[in-house]
């Protein structure tokens, strides 16, 4: 490679996602604006006047940690070094804020980071009753930095590298190094790196004079009044991908990473400790080359900036050696250090230092330098390639595109440099698609309800935003938890409205629930019904389409022109030849466009007409044979005495005793919902007496008597027409809504049971008795026209919280459009735990992945030598079960363990162990307490098989039956 020639776009590596924690706020956007607006994050101590100013970069709420949302325990959290904890959250959050869910990535995902000096186990060791409760070695596993990526790995389910850093104040940087170069061989395919810097409590560092503190308690980088660094808290990870793969995923890229180059000093310095102006140079030099760039075009750096007498000015020096090598201009690379407004927060001083330039370069702007006013004179700043900036200035683009470089130097000589640049131009968002299904969850009501107060401030301060990249980003880039909420919006406004309204919630549970498809019938068809599906859905009009060209020479005409007709002559869909084709096409358009989605029935019901669409998506009928059996039943239907049917909403015994002869009982949907059928002059006369008799009753829109005495005459030729139909034993679970009861493989391939379906009632009450007759939770989906079905199934008596019953096509006096109310459907399915393709959602065509706000943490204080208030065991947390009191002593005793060794009271006894943060260890230690409360032994596997109070008495009662039990230690590894 020479000099100056840029790697390929397959060796570059894109940053697409951060987050950190830092002195004086939590958040990568309002630290941003604090670096925009000059601001300083330092805390200062009280002092004595003329005394030296203790000062500290503070991170506040670097006791607080949301254990729950991780699987910890309280107790388990409270041992937890906080650095660790911090970094899980901030992990979390980069992934969140780059749009990628670590369960569904398609890759291995890596963790390069370091921490800070592990205080806390002297802590812990010095707390009497953690020291007494735990053993040692837990504490140290608790705290150690070899498990600061592993236990994020471990966490979060990531199977790449997870390797800790350890170079001191280089260490983040060069875990960003690290992180791309796994990327680049192929070792992993996207990366967390970063560093964590935390002390709880806080320092406060009293500065010594010739010390390396500031003595006033403020860090001025490169000022002519720097006199020492502040120390501080922070913490940073950033998102790595190849640039490729970034932009083929539609990812939000922040920055480019030309090149990273890490060496060591040598022995080429004063000390050990000191730096070192040729190894510093060198590591820089290495980036500009692998970068292939003339350092010229670099506008900005971002330096290690520690404001000490030493380190600034051989700092300077180095650079300007590097920089040498390309080019000679003086004073056309801003220079500024992020230590200025927070201090120094060792480990995470890299890639905090890093998440400023690459927003620099991102945005355009450069950040005033914080606390400087005056160059240090020792730095001769006017002979260097380098000038600070006082005031925010704008960074145009020139003839190439914004770069930066950023500089890291770590105590004992590990330097690291890497080079940025401007990420490319992204892809103008597509125009809107109409409505879309925006989706939250979380994994407590409370966080929910959080996230989508967040989300909806967040639309109402973007309305420029694309929806559509919204919902995909929701959908796609977001994990997916128990408590979820959803809404179906056209734009920004509506979405953040419907939001503060309060979206609709479902709560998934540890399986999917099983998917049942419901067929209406005749009479709910509408003419346009689905016309925006077949406009905008290209599954359901590749299916419409498919089904009309198969009808088109049994009809002799386009059954398009029937469904969506352009003349305005509706009528046509209400003649039976026509009608029941165009309603079965609809529905089987449906039910394939939900398949398409990953949604796939495990039970299929059908009403009358229903029973072909549901037994052509059970395999019974191949579609030809389905339509040719639908047409000639319209025929035959067609071709009797015109009749009617009424429903009625009276119990079928009772109705019986007013029906005349003439009109039969046509379908029983309901203990009080009954249709009749016969002539039409009968049907309208029974009609006349209900009403007077302030009996509900509605004619239905269908011309013929179904399922009545006067469908007889073409039974026969009905059975006749079946037997030369290939029938099918039944793929799914095809309920039939005559008998009631599953069809089995002899009914289904008999053309008699076809013959007998014509005539006899539709018990379509029976149907459900046998749906809903099920432990497992449903998610019941009416694929067609209307909400008929979807109604019975909610008044049924056996509907419960179990089942959730969904209409996908509006009424047709009802004005919400159609994919309104499909993509409300989708919602609620989802909602309830049905898993869904996005990708085939969005009909193959994904949005771009949008930054939006992070997961609403549930935060309580993990704080060792607290209050004793605050050292009690915590309430119980919010669980997917209900809670269950215990229900004898020794159940209660037992829940006392449980409590004990998680930190946490008011335990039911059908609380699980591991939802509550349990594990191998935590295990051990109850078996030890339930060895001396009750005398017996048990090994470890009793606990994950148990899991609960109510599961491990009877274990601990059958082994003090048997005379107690050989303990087993297992440890986790």
């Amino acid at each position: 490679m020479t000099a100056f020639e840029q790697p390929a776009d397959g060796d570059l590596i894109a940053v697409v996602g951060l987050a950190g924690r830092f002195p004086g706020t939590a958040d990568v956007d309002r630290f941003w604006q604090h670096l925009l607006d000059g601001d300083e994050l330092i805390t200062r101590f009280p002092a004595e006047p003329g005394r030296p100013v203790p000062a500290y970069g503070v991170f506040a709420e670097s006791d607080r940690f949301d254990a729950a949302f991780f699987g910890y325990s309280p107790r388990e959290a409270l041992m937890l070094d906080p650095q660790h904890r911090v970094f899980l959250e901030c992990a979390w959050e980069a992934l969140e804020r780059s749009a990628h869910d670590p369960a569904r990535f398609p890759g291995r995902i890596g963790v390069y980071a370091g921490c800070g000096e592990p205080t806390h186990l002297q802590r812990l060791y010095a707390d009497p009753e953690l020291s007494a409760a735990v053993p040692g070695w837990e504490l140290r596993l608790a705290t150690a930095v070899d498990f600061l990526t592993s236990r994020v790995s471990y966490k979060l389910g990531l199977t790449g590298p997870a390797v800790t850093v350890q170079t001191a104040c280089s260490t983040s940087l060069v875990a960003v190094h690290q992180a791309g170069q796994a990327l680049l061989a192929g070792e992993c395919d996207l990366a967390l790196a970063g560093g964590v810097t935390v002390q709880v409590p806080h320092p406060v560092p009293v500065p010594t004079e010739g010390g390396i503190l500031s003595m006033d308690g403020h860090c001025r980088p490169f000022d002519a009044r720097a006199d020492g660094t502040v120390g501080a808290d922070g913490a940073g990870v950033v998102v790595l991908r190849r640039l490729e793969d970034a932009l083929a995923d539609g990812d939000h890229v922040h920055a480019v990473i030309l090149a990273t180059a890490v060496n060591n000093d040598g022995n080429d310095k004063i000390g050990f400790t000191a730096p070192s102006v040729s190894g510093q140079a060198a590591a820089v030099r290495a980036a500009h080359l692998v970068a292939g760039i003339d350092p010229a075009t670099i506008g900005y750096l971002e330096a290690h900036g520690t404001a000490t007498a030493m380190g600034d000015p051989i700092e300077v020096e180095a650079l300007t050696q590097a920089f040498r090598a390309g080019t000679a201009e003086k004073e056309f690379c801003r220079l500024g250090s992020v230590k200025g407004a927070i201090g120094h927060p060792d480990t995470a001083a890299g890639v905090i230092g890093l998440i400023k330039a690459a927003l620099a370069v991102e945005h355009g702007l450069i950040p005033p330098n914080a606390q400087f006013t005056e160059p240090n004179p020792q730095l001769d700043l006017s002979r260097t390639p380098f000038t600070v900036n006082t005031e925010l200035e704008r960074w145009s683009e020139g003839p190439g595109p914004r770069r930066a470089g950023v500089n890291s130097v770590g105590l004992g000589g590990t330097n690291a440099h890497a080079v940025l640049q401007q990420p490319p131009a992204r892809p103008t968002a597509e125009g809107g698609r109409g409505a879309e299904l925006l989706v939250l969850s979380a994994r407590t009501g409370a966080a929910l309800e959080q996230a989508g107060t967040r989300l909806a401030a967040h639309l109402t301060d973007r309305p420029e935003v694309q929806l559509a990249d919204v919902a995909w980003t929701l959908q796609e880039g977001r994990g997916e938890f128990a408590q979820r909420a959803f809404v179906v919006a056209g734009d920004p406004a509506a979405a953040a409205a419907r939001l503060r309204e309060g979206p609709r919630t479902g709560v998934a549970g540890a399986r999917p629930p099983a998917v049942g498809f419901l067929f209406p019938g005749q009479g709910g068809q509408y003419p346009g019904m689905a016309a925006e599906l077949y406009e905008r859905e290209p599954v359901f009009r590749a299916e419409v389409d498919a089904c009309a060209e198969l009808l088109a020479p049994a009809l002799g005409l386009d059954l398009r022109e029937v469904l969506y007709p352009t003349t305005g002559d509706g009528q046509r869909l209400h003649r039976m030849e026509l009608a029941q084709p165009a309603v079965f096409t609809v529905e089987y358009a449906l039910a394939q466009l939900w398949r398409s989605w990953g949604v796939e029935p495990r039970t299929v019901l059908g009403h009358s007409l229903g029973a072909y669409a549901a037994a052509c998506v059970a395999g019974v009928l191949t579609l030809p044979d389905a339509l040719a059996v639908v047409v000639e039943r319209g025929r035959l239907l067609g071709s009797l005495r015109p009749g009617a049917m009424l429903a009625v909403g009276l119990p079928e015994a009772e109705l019986r005793t007013r029906l005349p002869e003439s009109l039969s009982v046509a379908a029983v949907n309901g203990p009080d919902q009954v249709v009749l059928a016969g002539p039409a002059e009968a049907v309208a006369e029974l009609a006349e007496q209900l009403t007077a008799d302030g009996v509900d009753n509605r004619k239905l829109h269908i011309s013929s008597a179904a399922h009545s005495a006067l469908v007889e005459p073409a039974v026969e030729g009905f059975r006749a027409f079946m037997a030369g139909i290939e029938l099918r034993a039944p793929e799914l679970r095809w309920i039939s809504d005559t008998t009631g009861r599953p069809v089995t493989a002899q009914e289904a391939t008999d053309p008699a049971f076809w013959a007998r379906h014509l005539r006899h009632t539709v018990r379509f009450g029976e149907a459900l008795d046998t749906l809903l007759d099920d432990e497992t939770d449903q998610v019941l989906i009416e694929a067609g026209p209307g909400r008929t079905l979807g109604t019975l199934a909610r008044r049924h008596p056996a509907a419960g919280a179990r089942h959730t019953v969904l209409s996908c096509l509006p009424h047709p006096n009802d004005e919400t459009p159609a994919r309104t109310e499909l993509l409300t459907a989708v919602g609620g399915a989802w909602a309830a735990g049905v898993r869904i393709d996005w990708t085939a959602l969005a009909g193959g065509r994904p949005g771009r992945r949008l930054i939006l706000p992070s997961y609403p943490f549930q935060h309580a204080s993990y704080r060792l030598g607290a209050t004793q208030e605050a050292r009690e065991e915590a309430e119980r947390p919010e669980l997917e079960q209900e809670f269950e009191a215990t229900a004898n002593p020794d159940e209660a005793r037992l829940a006392e363990l449980f409590g004990q060794v998680l930190g946490v009271r008011g335990l039911g006894r059908t609380d699980d162990f591991f939802d509550l943060g349990g594990d191998s260890l935590i295990a051990s230690r109850l078996l030890a307490l339930v060895r001396e409360a009750f005398g017996v032994g048990l090994s470890v596997r009793a606990v994950f098989k148990a899991r609960t109070v109510a599961g491990l008495l009877p274990l601990i009662e059958e082994a003090a039956a048997a005379g107690g039990a050989e303990e087993e230690q297992v440890t986790e590894r």
